[in-house]
């Protein structure tokens, strides 16, 4: 039997190659971990339903490579438009042994807020957190960058499922908070005697008001 559903969030996974976006997404949609995983080639995407608040959300979640896509991105507009069109959330990874990946988390939110709808709800991700000997780029340092950039944030492991629910629901939870408030207010701006039938999908993929973009102080690390 086909499952109600109130409501579809689309979210894409950004970051560069290698750093565990596929993994990360496995897990969260299966509970699945593949040390042979082989890098994504183009765009996928896979679903999970869950209740937050009783209402029964889709989690669309959206992969791409990393990179070798980006460049791809760069040359062809038309692509890069259609991957972050109707996005309301966003994960950018990166992997904590790699400075690099975290130098590069630069690029890419300039890229997500080229494209994305300007309040996007995103989440800078430290994946591989498992890897404590090899680890390159400090907590401080990047809960620093995103509270300098108002974007929630948390440290994950794929290889260990640490906080990859946490991660994903950080992200759709504030998605759905960002509806409500957008709905009440305008409810409030309704003529008296005006109904709004219960049950009405709203398109929350643009048009969203300043409440939908994380503060420093929900900044949150894990």
């Amino acid at each position: 039997m086909n499952q109600r559903v109130d409501y579809v969030f689309k979210v894409v996974l950004i970051g560069d190659s290698a750093v565990g976006k596929s993994q990360l997404l496995a897990r969260f949609a299966r509970n699945e971990f593949s040390l042979d995983s082989k890098a994504t080639v183009g765009v996928e995407f896979q679903t999970r339903t869950l209740t937050i608040d009783q209402k029964i959300i889709k989690a669309q979640i959206w992969d791409t490579a990393g990179q070798e896509m980006y460049f791809i991105f760069y040359q062809y507009r038309a692509v890069t438009s259609a991957y972050y069109r109707g996005a309301v959330g966003a994960m950018l990874v990166y992997d904590i042994s790699k400075p690099q990946t975290f130098e590069h988390t630069v690029r890419w939110l300039e890229e997500l807020r080229g494209h994305a709808d300007k309040n996007i709800v995103v989440i800078l991700v430290g994946n591989k957190s498992d890897l404590v000997t090899q680890r390159a780029v400090s907590i401080e340092e990047a809960k620093e960058f995103a509270e300098t950039e108002n974007l929630f944030f948390i440290e994950t492991s794929a290889l260990e499922s640490t906080n990859v629910e946490t991660a994903f629901l950080t992200v759709l939870t504030e998605i759905y908070k960002t509806h409500c408030k957008k709905v009440l207010a305008g409810r409030e701006d309704e003529p008296e005697g005006t109904n709004l039938l219960t049950g009405t999908s709203i398109d929350i993929s643009s048009g969203q008001d300043n409440t939908g973009t994380p503060s420093k102080s929900t900044c949150c690390s894990f």
